[in-house]
């Protein structure tokens, strides 16, 4: 069953953020994940306002999702975006209908 990373961020330093939005690509592709929304417009229609950018990843599996997230090549990168931004990631499972 799918499984996706949904993203709010708020970017406050762009060439730091770009320096781990340039090379997130690579490990994602590596664990079948694929940018269903990356940036692009979005509004706010509840909640916080001060999110600047969405993105939504999709993945095979609630599992796979967890994978990508915790294994060594995310999390080195992942170091690249330390003060560039506040973020809130979560993976959510998509219903079994």
């Amino acid at each position: 069953m799918p499984a996706f990373w949904v993203a709010q961020v708020n970017v406050t330093d762009r060439e730091s953020y770009k320096k781990y939005s340039d090379r997130v690509p690579a490990v994602l592709e590596k664990y079948g994940g694929k940018f269903l929304a990356r940036g692009g417009r979005h509004e706010a229609l509840e909640g916080d306002a001060e999110k600047t950018r969405a993105v939504v990843v999709e993945f095979e599996s609630f599992e796979r999702a967890l994978e990508c997230y915790h294994s060594p090549e995310y999390q080195e990168i992942r170091k690249l975006r330390d003060g560039a931004g506040d973020i809130q990631l979560s993976v959510v499972e998509t219903l079994d209908l």
